[in-house]
């Protein structure tokens, strides 16, 4: 994609991934997942969910899987509010930039 991805809308892409799961999802499927709208590489990633986590959007914790433990991403009430925030602003966002590029007045 050639247009640069800011640290809002990377943020909202993370929160709308782990929201999909209300039992949360781990990290490795959440690259996966959000690769699928833009490309970003783990290293960009992790300080996201760090970040998210800090700021009390994410509750994160351990599950055993195959004999390790994965650590889980899962929204708290705070994610899930900044989450709706995020989707109304989308919302007007991209209704006025698809109306300039339409040449909608």
């Amino acid at each position: 994609m050639i247009f640069n991805t800011g640290a809002a809308l990377l943020d909202a892409i993370v929160l709308a991934v782990v929201s999909r799961d209300a039992e949360g999802t781990y990290g490795y499927k959440i690259t996966q997942d959000v690769r699928k709208a833009i490309e970003v590489s783990e290293s960009t990633l992790y300080p996201v969910l760090r970040r998210l986590q800090k700021d009390d959007c994410l509750h994160v914790y351990d599950r055993q899987c195959g004999g390790r433990n994965r650590r889980y991403y899962k929204l708290t009430p705070a994610g899930e509010a900044q989450l709706r925030l995020y989707i109304d602003e989308w919302q007007v966002y991209s209704q006025k930039i698809s109306a300039l590029f339409s040449g909608e007045e």
